[in-house]
């Protein structure tokens, strides 16, 4: 069984800080209209990146989940 890491963003909740895209770029970005694009599902390695994201978020609008 492999490792997976789930992100979620509550878009309700999310002000478009920017702190995520600026802790893992290479998983939170704005596209053309400054809204907040991610990938839902990242490579675990950057497990680490996406944890200090979710903490950096300022309304926590980021949950991040690790299985085995």
């Amino acid at each position: 069984m492999s490792t997976t890491v789930k992100v979620t963003v509550d878009m309700n909740l999310c002000e478009s800080h920017g702190q995520c895209v600026f802790a893992a770029p290479e998983v939170f970005s704005f596209d053309d209209d400054d809204h907040l694009v991610y990938d839902a599902e990242p490579d675990p390695a950057r497990h680490g990146k996406v944890v200090r994201a979710a903490a950096s978020c300022p309304v926590r609008a980021i949950t991040v989940e690790k299985s085995p």
